[in-house]
């Protein structure tokens, strides 16, 4: 959670869209920035339960595969609506999954089923696969540049490291993207330590609401 914030931070400064792919190191569970934490440590009984600095439900790290996104503002991205930019991302997903074999589709209507949870039930342009959901997102813009984080709750067959190189290769292939490896130079991972350790390590911070 601190890289990502620290790479929203650093969009100004970075000046190219940035995809990650990140492993828990443990089970844990990740919610909303704007959800109550007395609402949701009663729904998962997975700890460490921490804040995320974008929206969305809470998001249970067991399997899944994560990613975020971040965007500068004057990429054509941080100008789109947040439902275009919701839809957008999970048509991407569909894309790496289409190369892989996996038939998916779009939520085109949300269910009834959510009750703070993002897997519990779907919303609209939600990933789905035989009607369950498998990709769910959540976004933050701010001034200084657009931050998505994605979760996909994979169907049985695809390798992870498969689906990454699928979805490298969409965004090269529909969005233009000319990729090349990030390396985190001195002062962002200087600002990494600074947010681990005294916001998203904090008590204070996850349970502030």
């Amino acid at each position: 959670m601190a890289l990502d914030e620290a790479l929203l931070e650093a969009m100004p400064r970075i000046d190219r869209p940035v995809l990650r792919f990140y492993e828990w190191s443990e089970p844990a569970a990740s919610f909303g920035y704007f959800q109550k934490f007395a609402e949701v440590s009663g729904l998962t009984p997975l700890r460490p339960l921490v804040r995320r600095p974008t929206g969305g439900g809470l998001v249970p790290h067991q399997a899944d595969w994560t990613y975020s996104l971040a965007f500068f503002t004057n990429h054509e991205w941080y100008g789109l609506a947040a439902t275009e930019s919701y839809r957008r991302v999970h048509a991407w997903l569909q894309e790496s999954f289409t190369l892989l074999g996996v038939t998916t589709e779009l939520a085109r209507e949300p269910s009834k089923e959510f009750h703070g949870q993002c897997f519990v039930g779907y919303e609209k342009s939600d990933l789905l696969w035989r009607g369950r959901k498998i990709g769910g997102a959540a976004q933050r813009r701010r001034r200084d540049g657009l931050l998505i984080q994605g979760s996909v709750q994979p169907p049985p067959g695809p390798r992870r490291s498969d689906w990454q190189m699928s979805m490298v290769e969409v965004g090269r292939k529909n969005y233009g993207i000319d990729w090349a490896e990030f390396k985190p130079d001195a002062l962002l991972q200087k600002r990494v330590e600074e947010l681990a350790n005294n916001k998203y390590g904090e008590r204070a911070f996850n349970q502030k609401r």
